[in-house]
């Protein structure tokens, strides 16, 4: 199934011609949101397009994106960007570990960060298969056995440590989450999704539509909290947890532009909020940089750009994008 345009649906904004520079009126949030592949039938869907509707929200398209594709395209790889890198490309001596992560790690390991490194015991998810001569599948079931606080160190949000046997291993997670996208037979169906700016605020869109991370503890009646709650009757295999929480959205305007970019092939200079990013001078050189989340220093500290901006309505996700680009 391809995608399917709403026809009613409004546009973002209006770009208007002015110097040889675009203007942009932005009045709407926009946000890409998906249901995961173990989620993913007509009642999912049904309650899913009724919550938007309660909530004010417009469905401008939806569609399925089949697991080829998202394999072909590196598509999940992209989304979870940061975690992914970690896990598959970065080297464990390019990451940033800042100073309270490390002491937490020589709390909970009896070495330093540097130590381990030094002594070559630290490995990305990939490497760390091969040196315990398993595969993915083996390395996700030794990481499950790991206990929080134990065998296993949070860094930052979706950096985390985990010891298994010798070695310290990064992200050891992500294998299974990437398999689940990309196994014969999986997709995701999406909705490109908008409402008026603050009407509601990004805030309660995430919190009280879509629900927290932890389905269990998610907000009442909010999708996420809905799903755990009544998964049987909505005909789910198994009851959603954290990891499997069914459901997916972006955590701010700038986040919906990446995955529109990654999940839908829109191009950065005519999507309205990217265009309305470039009006205010910020270099679409930046911006581009921008989409791989990099660390970033603003008002004295160091960190996630996407966290920098999370849960800010389309104005202020625009002027504060602002502010960090001129440093």
């Amino acid at each position: 199934m391809g995608a399917v345009a709403c026809p009613s649906g409004p546009c973002l904004g209006k770009p208007v011609e002015d110097s040889g520079q675009f203007k942009v009126e932005v009045a709407s949030n926009r946000a890409f949101v998906f249901i995961k592949p173990q989620a993913i039938n007509d009642k999912v869907r049904a309650l899913v397009l009724q919550k938007f509707g309660d909530a004010g929200i417009t469905t401008k398209m939806e569609g399925v994106i089949e697991a080829e594709e998202i394999d072909k395209k590196q598509s999940i790889d992209k989304h979870y960007g940061a975690i992914a890198a970690k896990a598959m490309k970065q080297k464990p001596g390019q990451l940033y570990v800042r100073d309270e992560a490390q002491a937490v790690f020589k709390a909970t390991f009896g070495l330093t960060w540097t130590e381990a490194l030094d002594k070559q015991l630290v490995y990305n998810a990939v490497d760390a298969a091969r040196k315990l001569g398993t595969d993915y599948d083996g390395l996700s079931e030794k990481w499950k056995k790991l206990k929080k606080d134990v065998g296993i160190v949070k860094f930052s949000g979706g950096f985390y440590c985990g010891k298994i046997g010798d070695i310290y291993v990064i992200n050891g997670f992500y294998m299974e989450m990437r398999k689940a996208f990309t196994m014969p037979g999986a997709c995701i169906y999406y909705f490109d999704v908008e409402w008026p700016a603050q009407h509601p605020s990004w805030a309660y869109f995430r919190r009280k539509v879509i629900g927290g991370t932890d389905p269990k503890g998610a907000a009442v009646g909010s999708l996420r909290n809905l799903i755990h709650t009544s998964w049987q009757e909505l005909g789910l295999k198994s009851q959603p947890n954290t990891t499997q929480n069914c459901i997916h959205a972006s955590a701010s305007p700038f986040e919906g532009l990446v995955e529109r970019i990654n999940w839908l092939g829109a191009s950065l200079s005519q999507d309205s909020f990217g265009q309305a990013l470039l009006a205010r001078q910020i270099p679409l050189t930046t911006l581009m940089s921008w989409i791989e989340d990099p660390p970033i220093e603003f008002d004295g500290r160091k960190g996630s750009l996407f966290d920098l901006l999370e849960d800010l309505d389309v104005g202020s996700c625009l002027e504060r994008s602002a502010r960090i680009a001129t440093g």
